[in-house]
């Protein structure tokens, strides 16, 4: 195993998440508070709120969190999932359960830093990028042609993190059956699904495609409450969920009792709390809309398939990471440049930066943005 290099989206977001005026960037819907989520709860729930005694929990998770979860499966039951504190200690360990000295995985690019470079920390990985000439299609060909005797995991991202795209049931259908003729692991990371644009296009699960794929999820990104810290994988492989809950017996044991009720709270509410960031979403990308056409001579804009971030092309001569480093420090308008979706494995646009498109009110950020813009012309 190699030491992990540092990880360039939160050392990017330390020195700026909470320090920048306008916030343009989030990867997350729109939040809520604590009273409002508690608004949600049947009384169930709530008297488990109100008598909640703040011991320890099960390494797996709260079982009512996880017929929660369960419900939003067609196939996995509450016997095949585990929870984690958020999708990133659920990514790390799962790379560390299915993968080893000696064994090989493919990891489709760009996407979030972990998913390549947990991997790489422990075998070879074989990156297939997203084609951003073609409307950032897979090439499930490409897919294929990577895959080795060797191959025990192929890891994916959809609605994808940066770019937004999702691409057809049919081809994620292919991609779970190709998986299990060659018996490898589908590691699908799910934690923009609910936020599509057209509901048409959400994926079906990867656990319901496939009982050795792994679906990855969160609280923190569709549903909007990243504070919880409460993720889940859902897989129908018990002997991979077994070894999944020992390893957590190494990290955090088991999740904080208050963060397992409310996210027992939004999951059963999650129609109407997906609904309404979805709404969100709508409302906000006519602004984005009209603040990309007023400036299309620096910026080539296009509406993500789904989730709650896009990642347009900037046109100017400085170049994406000098044009991101002035805007924060002259205007205080915080986005991330493509630099933090640097791949090891494939080449990746260099002139991208990814906008948050899911929180409440960006008019302020996007004005701020255009009047630093028009002062520079």
């Amino acid at each position: 195993m190699s030491r992990l290099p540092d990880f360039r989206l939160e050392t990017y977001f330390s020195r700026w998440e909470f320090t920048a005026r306008h916030h343009l960037t989030a990867s997350d819907a729109q939040t809520m508070t604590l009273s409002e989520l508690l608004e949600l709860a049947d009384d169930q729930d709530r008297h488990a709120w109100e008598a909640l005694p703040l011991g320890y929990t099960r390494t797996f998770g709260d079982p009512g969190l996880l017929q929660a979860i369960a419900a939003t499966y067609e196939h996995a039951g509450a016997d095949d999932v585990v929870c984690f504190a958020g999708a990133e200690e659920a990514l790390y360990l799962a790379m560390h359960v299915l993968l080893g000295p000696g064994d090989h995985a493919v990891v489709v690019t760009p996407g979030y830093q972990a998913a390549e470079t947990v991997p790489l920390s422990l075998c070879e990985v074989t990156g297939v990028p997203l084609d951003p000439e073609r409307d950032w299609a897979l090439d499930l060909d490409r897919v294929a042609a990577a895959l080795r005797p060797t191959t025990r995991v192929v890891s994916v991202n959809f609605p994808n993190n940066p770019t937004g795209k999702v691409i057809d049931a049919a081809d994620f259908a292919r991609l779970a059956a190709l998986c299990d003729e060659r018996g490898i692991h589908l590691f699908s990371d799910e934690v923009y699904r609910g936020l599509e644009r057209d509901p048409a296009r959400t994926l079906p699960q990867a656990a319901d495609l496939s009982e050795r794929a792994l679906s990855l999820n969160v609280t923190s990104k569709s549903l909007g409450l990243p504070g919880l810290r409460i993720g889940w994988i859902a897989c129908r492989d018990r002997e991979v969920l077994s070894r999944l809950e020992r390893a957590k017996h190494y990290t955090t044991i088991c999740n904080a009792a208050p963060s397992e009720v409310l996210a027992r709270i939004a999951l059963k509410a999650r129609d109407r709390i997906l609904e309404r960031n979805r709404a969100l979403i709508a409302a906000n990308l006519p602004l984005f809309d009209a603040f990309f056409a007023e400036f299309d001579d620096l910026f080539a804009w296009r509406v993500p398939d789904g989730g709650c971030v896009a990642y347009p092309r900037y046109l100017g001569a400085d170049g994406v990471e000098r044009f991101c480093t002035e805007l924060v420090e002259q205007a205080g308008v915080l986005l991330l440049p493509a630099s933090v979706y640097r791949s090891e494995l494939t080449a990746t646009p260099p002139d991208r930066f990814r906008v948050g498109i899911g929180r409440r009110d960006p008019g302020p950020g996007l004005e701020a943005f255009a009047a630093w813009l028009r002062a520079r012309r």
